[in-house]
């Protein structure tokens, strides 16, 4: 029996099954990049940086207990760490531009959030990655709540 050939139902599982997958799988990744910069590197996070590590880290976790068995009401949980996460990376990302002045950035004390500690090819920042990885994750979780209300 082919995908084809599966009823309407089993396909639009599946295919929600592999969006909430991926996301699982860029959350993972996004965990362990984190977790190498800051013990491996010994890159010490500012402040912005803990706030989106508080919303990654628990998607890396939240995610595949929505996989096995599949549960649609996973998206209930991990989209608003998504969302919350990505507007801490948009901000970061705004305040590394220079767009929020720097008075008004919530690093008083250690590293400073306005500092780029990292940059490859002349603009892959780690808020950039940071923001990447929340909309793609955000973007997964949306296509898979519109599969299940099909």
């Amino acid at each position: 029996m082919t995908v084809m050939e599966l009823p309407a139902r089993t396909r639009n599982e599946s295919t929600a099954w592999m969006l909430v997958f991926g996301a699982w799988l860029i959350a993972s990744v996004s965990t362990l990049g984190a977790l190498f910069f800051g013990e491996v590197m010994h890159l010490p996070p500012c402040v912005l940086c803990w706030y989106q590590r508080i919303f990654m880290f628990p998607l890396a976790l939240i995610l595949p207990m929505g996989l096995f068995p599949f549960d649609r009401k996973v998206v209930r949980y991990a989209l608003p760490l998504a969302v919350l996460g990505g507007l801490f990376a948009a901000f970061h990302l705004l305040l590394l531009a220079g767009v929020i002045p720097e008075n008004v950035q919530p690093c008083t004390q250690g590293v400073p959030c306005s500092e780029t500690v990292i940059e490859w090819f002349g603009f892959v920042t780690i808020p950039l990655l940071s923001a990447a990885a929340f909309s793609i994750i955000t973007a997964l979780l949306i296509a898979t709540h519109l599969r299940g209300s099909k």
